[in-house]
């Protein structure tokens, strides 16, 4: 009991330890970002503002907002869509085998090991034969694609732990294939639906390489203008650390309010499938 006891605190602050220094990015973009330019240098660059300027949170935001539209009108239907789709194939994979459904279950993981920059060329064909290159549309139909082999897995794992004479019972009662997805999986998946939401979310927002390549000008998502912000001549550290908190923000967001649903989701799928 007494090794417990003692152990504890040092276990504690071992943790704290790790936080502080896992956190010391974060202390050091924000102090740049209420620095006055003439304060950024090498030498003062851990000490704190002698005068706190918001100004640069202003000059980012009017430079960001209309790429961070951009990003809000592209995650949300990628995600929600993404989503959809995945616990669909989930369900058909995971309650309504048939023969060679193993192979398609295998077939559809094979295109989460397909590196991005290998399509890049014949997805930009195809986009523009489809009128949808340059557009936020095309960005929603690629990460729709990209993303159902790991909403497909996510999905799989997670209805095999629901019990099968459930769905016996109800075909029973004469619901269908639908009526059972809509009546009974959604409902019982919805935590399911919190973990691939949270999970795509955060990576379509954060994604670079197929919107800086897929869309230009004024349909760039907010990471690819979070690059163009730093400028040419003079790199104006202050607006540039204003820009990365204001982009980090609703993923950070995201995190804070639903992390705990993301844990509890991820461990609900690991008992079977």
């Amino acid at each position: 009991m007494s090794v417990r006891i003692v152990s504890r605190p040092i276990i504690y602050a071992i943790l704290i330890a790790f936080s502080l220094f896992f956190l010391m990015p974060v202390y050091l973009m924000f102090i740049t970002s209420i620095k006055p330019l003439d304060q950024i240098t090498l030498s003062q660059m851990w000490e704190l503002p002698k005068a706190i300027d918001f100004t640069s949170y202003k000059e980012a935001y009017q430079k960001l907002a209309p790429n961070f539209l951009n990003s809000i009108y592209l995650v949300i239907p990628a995600t929600i869509l993404s989503a959809l789709l995945g616990s669909l194939n989930g369900y058909v994979l995971s309650k309504w085998k048939f023969r060679g459904a193993d192979w398609i279950f295998t077939a559809v993981l094979f295109g989460m090991f397909i590196p991005y920059q290998s399509i890049l060329i014949p997805l930009i064909q195809f986009l523009r034969e489809i009128e949808l290159y340059n557009s936020i549309p095309g960005l929603v139909l690629v990460h729709v694609v990209y993303g159902i082999p790991i909403t497909t897995l996510m999905f799989r794992n997670f209805y095999a732990t629901v019990p099968t004479e459930m769905i016996e019972s109800a075909q029973m009662d004469g619901a269908g294939f639908f009526t059972i997805f809509r009546y009974i999986m959604i409902p019982l998946s919805i935590i399911a639906f919190v973990v691939v939401g949270i999970w795509q979310f955060t990576n379509i927002w954060n994604e670079f390489l197929f919107a800086v390549t897929i869309t230009t000008s004024e349909q760039q998502p907010i990471m690819v203008a979070l690059q163009n912000l730093s400028g040419s001549q003079i790199v104006q550290w202050n607006v540039q650390m204003a820009g990365a908190i204001l982009a980090a923000l609703p993923t950070l967001l995201v995190y804070i309010f639903l992390g705990k649903f993301f844990v509890r989701g991820l461990l609900a799928g690991s008992v079977k499938g």
